[in-house]
């Protein structure tokens, strides 16, 4: 009978100088003592268990996280808040201000992975890297423009950097559940005045960003977060639109029923009223309990349900005509900007209206398709539109729900927005 072979022992050390602190590796099985291992006498294959294969994930994705106590440019690591297809978030304590922050990583998990030598971010394969370095410009361009913002209900950014092949920004740690979360614990639809009391921090931080001639075009129920001060819109998801966008992975960007038509590509130019639209769809999803019908569907067959048909009664009159109106599936037909919104929903502005567009009005009474003409811009899910002379919108006067905020002669009015060198959409590379 043949003996098993004895495997000597290897020495255990501490890992080398690496650009993270780390601590000294554990040892594995087959670094004990007199660790016996034998060859199989025959070949088998057995089915991974749901178990298991649960295990391999949070393996996998352990290996991707940062351990707990690595330091960072002064920032240490506590525990991991959250991880996504794009990034990780960590709670951290920042040692120099000595305060808590949420720290983000840009860690796109199809593209790249974790040296568990040296902690670095590399690639899975170097076909990824242009795609990744795409995404982490547009973080960091997220970070930069973030941190221009100071508005209790924008993300702010404390701090961007680039370090160990990726990117990463310090934020204000908030507590509090999401609004996907909050509606998911509630029996009863909000109040009107609750969902007034969320909807004026929030036209107000979009009305910063469309001051800034920027646009979010990622809202939803789980990019609201419910603070003791307020909510807070969350961040852009920039570097997710551009992977996204080079990688032919549309799907995986927008979120049907809360992204408006103009968004899924074609001639149609976005503005301040996608943003609307998809604001809309939030307060739709809280009053029904359902997700709005998808854009998409929508144009193939509109089967949307008016607020003002199904909840008359339990909400005033305003405020369902006005969700209605900014759910609808031509741009042309909602408010163009949130001070037509507020007006449509009976809010007093608490600012001067956004002087970021200046509206050029011309009577006309030409016939026009109802989009904007000559606004050929290729795919507009890209994060950059640059513009050069007049960029033409066109709104009907006489549709009802926008009667408050337009006026209403017959002819129809041709709207010219005034013109500039570059109009950021969005977060870009």
């Amino acid at each position: 009978m043949t003996r098993p072979r004895r495997v000597p022992a290897r020495s255990t050390t501490t890992e080398p100088s690496a650009p993270f602190p780390v601590t000294e590796r554990a040892p594995r099985a087959a670094d004990a003592p007199y660790a016996l291992q034998y060859a199989p006498t025959s070949s088998f294959t057995r089915v991974e268990t749901p178990l298991e294969r649960d295990g391999r994930r949070t393996n996998a994705m352990s290996r991707r996280v940062l351990p707990d106590g690595t330091v960072i440019e002064g920032f240490k690591i506590l525990r991991l808040l959250g991880e996504g297809g794009f990034g990780i978030v960590y709670l951290a304590w920042d040692s120099v201000l000595e305060r808590h922050v949420a720290l983000k990583e840009y860690m796109p998990s199809s593209l790249a992975d974790r040296d568990t030598g040296t902690l670095a971010v590399t690639m899975r394969s170097e076909r990824h890297r242009d795609t990744f370095e795409a995404g982490r410009r547009s973080f960091v361009n997220e970070a930069r423009l973030l941190a221009r913002f100071d508005h209790p209900a924008l993300l702010k950014v404390f701090r961007f950097w680039e370090a160990h092949g990726t990117a990463y920004m310090a934020m204000p740690y908030y507590e509090g559940p999401t609004l996907k979360e909050a509606f998911a614990s509630e029996t009863h639809a909000p109040s009107e005045k609750k969902l007034r009391e969320w909807l004026h921090p929030l036209l107000d931080a979009l009305e910063t960003l469309h001051q800034a001639q920027c646009l979010h075009r990622d809202i939803s129920p789980d990019n609201i977060l419910l603070t003791s001060t307020g909510p807070v819109l969350l961040d852009f998801g920039a570097a997710r639109r551009v992977i996204s966008d080079m990688t032919q992975g549309l799907t995986a960007v927008l979120k049907p029923g809360f992204a408006p038509i103009e968004q899924y590509g074609g001639e149609m130019v976005q503005g301040p009223w996608t943003d609307l639209y998809a604001l809309a769809g939030v307060v739709y999803h809280a009053i029904t309990g359902r997700l709005p019908p998808a854009s998409a569907a929508r144009v193939v067959s509109d089967g949307f349900e008016p607020l003002s048909a199904s909840h008359r009664g339990r909400y005033s009159d305003a405020f369902l005509h006005a969700i209605d109106a900014t759910l609808s599936l031509r741009p042309e037909s909602r408010p163009q900007d949130v001070a037509q919104f507020r007006a449509l929903i009976n809010e007093p502005a608490v600012a001067e209206p956004v002087q970021s567009v200046v509206a050029h009005v011309q009577e006309t009474s030409e016939a026009h398709p109802g989009r904007a003409a000559g606004a050929r811009r290729g795919p507009v899910h890209r994060a950059l539109l640059a513009t050069h002379g007049w960029t033409t919108l066109y709104v009907d006067p006489a549709t009802p729900a926008l009667a408050p905020a337009v006026a209403a002669p017959a002819a129809r009015r041709r709207v010219r927005v005034a013109p500039t060198a570059v109009l950021v959409l969005a977060l870009t590379i």
